[in-house]
């Protein structure tokens, strides 16, 4: 096992010269031409309604009060912004504003085929294998102040993406999944009848025909929890899975399954502190590398060795979507063999990047260049 600060090999640099070091080397890396990577994402496009109340749960709650006790009526001063939303769609995004290719095999409605070409104009995405339904997915995402943090409250209609299964795949969409350097499957929790079968029919497809790596994220599993003892056994006890990425609550939710002492863990501990022990259990029970993501640090877990990365302190104007610009970086990272250390440095760049940018934009890479030699003063 190995933790990075802990490594004898950077010992003598510290935690903050450690830190320089490796956004130095990252920027070298970013500099350099690359091969072009070839993504599939799937399943979800959401139209996001992000509010940003800038207040804590229970100010919130007695601002309503008043507004029902007088009948009705409005609150102002209330900032809002829409936003291209779904794990999905988000991770294409950052993944193309890095000059990756995307194809998006998601499903929305017809004005959300019309929001996805806006967000994704002049970016190397292939549109042609979108499916087109009734029901859009809509989100509105409340974000509250907790203590010194930010924390998002989604209020989900999941429209189409409930019902949408391998059944929906055609021929061309199997084929441009057995040419993809990576193929990424979302938000099994909003794919509520037929997410399992989704991830294992895709998976198993890309480890059968397939040339490229699955990469999977459920999402938060809560809405769906009956049936994860089914995902545990069908997908992620699988050997299908290369790459597990959670983040603090996905972590303690599977490992409680697989582990009783799961659950006493997470009663004793902070929730980072329960949410890395949660994914050291996970990773000793499942096949696949698992990749934690949280609010103060980054970590890789396998069964024989775990590196962990502290995030970027960076002014935090939006939490929802940082997740996804997360898997971004750790999906190009993993795609140039980067180290592990210089792969959660760069999600984690990434991550900081998206939400301490005022329009909630995706960093390009000469723009990821300029913000790391930015974090690099604030480090010296």
């Amino acid at each position: 096992m190995k933790e990075l600060f802990d490594s004898s090999n950077y010992s003598a640099l510290g935690e903050h010269g450690l830190s320089r070091c490796l956004l130095e080397e990252l920027q070298e890396f970013l500099r350099n031409e690359i091969k072009e990577l070839n993504v599939v994402v799937m399943p979800d496009f959401f139209l996001d309604r992000l509010i940003s109340s800038n207040i804590d749960v229970k100010a919130f709650s007695r601002m309503l009060g008043k507004v029902v006790k007088r009948k009705g009526g409005s609150i102002d001063g209330i900032e809002q912004m829409e936003l291209r939303g779904g794990n999905a769609v988000n991770t294409a995004s950052a993944l193309t504003a890095l000059n990756a290719k995307v194809t998006p095999i998601v499903c929305t409605s017809r004005l959300g085929l019309t929001l996805i070409k806006f967000c994704l104009e002049q970016r190397k995405v292939d549109l042609s294998h979108i499916k087109i339904f009734d029901n859009a997915s809509i989100t509105t995402a409340i974000e509250f102040k907790n203590g010194k943090d930010k924390i998002n409250v989604m209020l989900r209609d999941v429209g189409a993406l409930a019902d949408f299964g391998p059944h929906h795949l055609n021929d061309d969409d199997f084929e441009v999944i057995e040419n993809a350097d990576y193929v990424c499957v979302f938000n099994w929790a909003g794919t509520r009848r037929f997410g399992t079968e989704l991830a294992e029919t895709v998976f198993h497809h890309v480890k059968n025909m397939g040339k490229g790596k699955n990469y999977y994220d459920t999402a938060d599993p809560t809405g769906n929890k009956d049936k994860v003892p089914k995902l545990i056994k069908k997908v992620l006890k699988s050997q299908y899975i290369d790459i597990l990425s959670v983040n603090e609550n996905e972590a303690i939710c599977y490992a409680s399954q697989l582990s009783n002492k799961t659950e006493k863990l997470s009663r004793a501990s902070r929730l980072d502190e329960s949410a890395k022990k949660s994914a050291r259990v996970l990773a000793s029970h499942i096949p696949a590398r698992v990749d934690l993501h949280t609010t103060n640090f980054s970590a890789t877990f396998t069964k024989k060795h775990e590196t962990i990365v502290p995030a970027f302190k960076v002014p935090v104007l939006r939490t929802t979507g940082a997740g996804d610009a997360w898997n971004a970086g750790n999906i190009l990272g993993d795609a140039y063999k980067l180290s592990d250390e210089h792969r959660l440095t760069l999600a984690n760049a990434v991550a900081a990047y998206y939400i301490s940018n005022p329009q909630g934009a995706h960093p390009t890479r000469k723009q990821l260049i300029a913000f790391c030699k930015k974090l690099r003063k604030v480090l010296t």
